[in-house]
C-alpha cells in the first residue's frame, strides 16, 4: 500500500528518519562518504520539511518513502528516495517512483544520486532517465544528476 505521509505527525516522522538513515548509511558505505545530509538530519529538521511524501507500507510498517518537490508546473524534482534495507531489492522504490509518476505526472522529472550507487543509478537508468552531470561533493565523491522528458 501507498500513501501520502504527514511529516508534522510525530511518529511518522520518526519512522520515516529510522528508513532514511538506514537507507542512506547504505549509501554512505556504496559511495564512500558518510556526510550525507539527509544521513544527519534530525527529526525537527525532517518534520519541517517543505517537501511531498509518500510511504510505501507491507502489512502495517513503513518499509520506503519518498519526497518530491514541484519546482514549476512542468518539473517534479525527487528528492529523496529511500527503503529500509530490510526490505530492499524487492520493488518498492520502483512502486513509489510509478505511483509517483501516476499521481503527479510531469513531463520533466529530475533526480541525482551518489554515482558509486549502483542500485539506485539501476533503477534510474531502467525507467528512462539520462545522466546529465556530475557534480563533486567532496574530494573523489561525486553525484550523478539524471533527468528523464524534455530539456
Amino acid at each position: 500500500m501507498i500513501r501520502a505521509l504527514d511529516l508534522t505527525d510525530a511518529a511518522t516522522a520518526e519512522r520515516v528518519l529510522q528508513v532514511q538513515r538506514l537507507a542512506y548509511a547504505v549509501e554512505a558505505e556504496l559511495i564512500g562518504f558518510d556526510g550525507i545530509p539527509p544521513l544527519r538530519e534530525g527529526l525537527d529538521a525532517l518534520m519541517a520539511s517543505e517537501e511531498y511524501w509518500l510511504g510505501r507500507y507491507v502489512d502495517a510498517e513503513l518499509v520506503a518513502a519518498v519526497a518530491y518537490e514541484l519546482p514549476d508546473s512542468e518539473t517534479i524534482e525527487i528528492s529523496r528516495l529511500v527503503v529500509d534495507p530490510a526490505h530492499a531489492r524487492r520493488g518498492h522504490g520502483r512502486a513509489l517512483l510509478d505511483h509517483l509518476d501516476e499521481l503527479v505526472p510531469r513531463p520533466v522529472s529530475l533526480v541525482s544520486t551518489g554515482t558509486a550507487n549502483t542500485p539506485a543509478t539501476t533503477l534510474y537508468l531502467s525507467r528512462g532517465y539520462t545522466a546529465t552531470g556530475q557534480v563533486e561533493i567532496a574530494p573523489g565523491i561525486t553525484i550523478t544528476q539524471f533527468s528523464r522528458g524534455p530539456r
